[in-house]
């Protein structure tokens, strides 16, 4: 039951991280290698390693694969509970099921000349590549596809800009949000073209038993051709494990998507808080247990939250997983373990960022009532007109005028009417206003959504 759950990746939230289960599950873990391995198979027959493979044998081992089972998984996990050795426990399983089929003879080319670590990183790194493709990449473009429709939809909408916390210039709603648009869209073309590694070279990573059994085959091409032929890249300079590095920068693209959305989630708590946005009021939802008349942003929250969570499991990789004592230790392998733990939390972070986008609307009154009470903000154009127009006292005249005051519109229109300029100057800043001193805002929102 769920309510007994240790995880609430597979508990509360066991909806949203449910399509990672097909690649970082237990099942999934123990699958993969089943794959690996008897792949390997056929892989030997084609360089004449071992005898061809007739079609009804090659389908045998087809089914293997592809019908494995609970049954099976239950089954490795029997012979592992003997052998407290989870790789060899797949080799016996497969031996299990080969004993009694034309392949028998074919048993002791299982796991040939290989160590647990090629199996496991051929098996991890093809649930990493699958899981890219098919979860990770999709649900990314749709978060990007709601922000660049939001941010499209708002993108003329002025609103006061803070920088130190403190009011500063005019810009838009859909040009602050379409910055987040193309930082994400830059780490999305780098996660798409991301290609894993993994390696294929025995217990040091030299090659040794296979070099040793069979002198005359080349190893080196085999690896390369067999791994490729997962759609994933060959490392062939390693120990008994793969080098990590190539792994981390993936993870390190999602912890930068992570910190990239927390920054986001920040940033609209800041504006539901401040009144800027509104969030939808939905029937029968309650937003405190004493309080009435809350409505929390806790969509934005809990992104900050999860996000935070899988951002620490992804930091740790970075330090764990870059750093081995000699050839191996197995202090890598349970870390390895958590990676459907990082990616969902990430999952559930970015699930929630979407789910709080919907439902936030601006308060439009609002943002227009705020920003006509501050026409100080406008004092950066009217002085860089000053300055085009020879005034070499401008900022600090503008200085003088504005740091530390609140203008009213009466301010800012007396101050300019009275400028010692000629008539074209003082209808350039006569021509300001907070909800019309927007740059390019609104043309860069509309190149930024149409290179999507």
């Amino acid at each position: 039951m769920t309510l007994h759950l240790l995880s609430p990746l597979d508990g509360r939230y066991a909806e949203t991280t449910a399509p990672l289960r097909d690649f970082f599950s237990e099942f999934a873990f123990l699958r993969d290698r089943v794959r690996v391995e008897l792949d390997l198979l056929p892989a030997f027959s084609k360089i004449g390693l071992i005898r061809p493979l007739s079609a009804s044998e090659s389908a045998t081992l087809a089914s293997i694969r592809e019908n494995f089972s609970d049954a099976d998984a239950e089954s490795i996990l029997a012979y592992e509970r003997q052998t407290r050795h989870d790789v060899k426990a797949i080799e016996y399983f497969i031996q299990s099921k080969l004993q009694n089929t034309t392949l028998a003879d074919l048993i002791p080319w299982i796991h040939f000349g290989l160590t647990s670590e090629d199996t496991n990183s051929v098996g991890q790194a093809l649930a990493l590549d699958e899981s890219k493709n098919k979860v990770i990449l999709p649900v990314y473009q749709s978060l990007l596809a709601d922000l660049s429709n939001f941010a499209l939809q708002h993108k003329a909408l002025p609103m006061l800009a803070r920088t130190h916390g403190q009011f500063a210039v005019p810009t838009t709603l859909g040009k602050e949000v379409v910055v987040y648009v193309m930082r994400l869209k830059k780490i999305q073309a780098a996660i798409s073209a991301h290609r894993f590694e993994a390696k294929l070279s025995g217990a040091v990573g030299a090659f040794n038993a296979l070099q040793a059994a069979v002198p005359n085959a080349d190893w080196l091409a085999f690896s390369e051709d067999f791994i490729s032929s997962f759609g994933l890249e060959a490392n062939l300079f390693a120990t008994q494990i793969l080098p990590y590095d190539n792994w981390i920068r993936y993870f390190d693209l999602i912890r930068l998507t992570n910190s990239v959305l927390i920054d986001f989630a920040q940033d609209m708590w800041r504006y539901i808080s401040d009144g800027w946005l509104k969030q939808a009021v939905v029937a029968g939802e309650v937003g405190s247990s004493t309080m009435p008349q809350k409505v929390n942003p806790i969509d934005f929250e809990n992104a900050e939250g999860n996000l935070g969570v899988a951002n620490a499991l992804l930091t740790h990789y970075a330090q764990k997983l870059s750093v081995s004592r000699l050839q191996r230790d197995l202090s890598d392998s349970t870390v390895r373990r958590t990676f459907g733990s990082a990616l969902g939390h990430s999952l559930i972070g970015w699930a929630n960022v979407q789910r709080g986008l919907r439902r936030v609307a601006p308060d439009e009154e609002k943002l227009k009532a705020e920003l006509n009470a501050h026409w100080e903000v406008v004092a950066e154009g009217a002085q860089t007109i000053l300055r085009a127009a020879g005034k070499t006292d401008a900022y600090e005249s503008l200085k003088a005028q504005t740091r530390g005051r609140v203008l009213t519109e009466t301010d800012y229109r007396n101050w300019a009417a009275s400028v010692d300029a000629d008539e074209n100057v003082r209808a350039q800043l006569q021509a300001l206003s907070p909800e019309n001193y927007l740059g390019l805002a609104v043309a860069l929102t509309e190149r930024a959504i149409k290179s999507n």
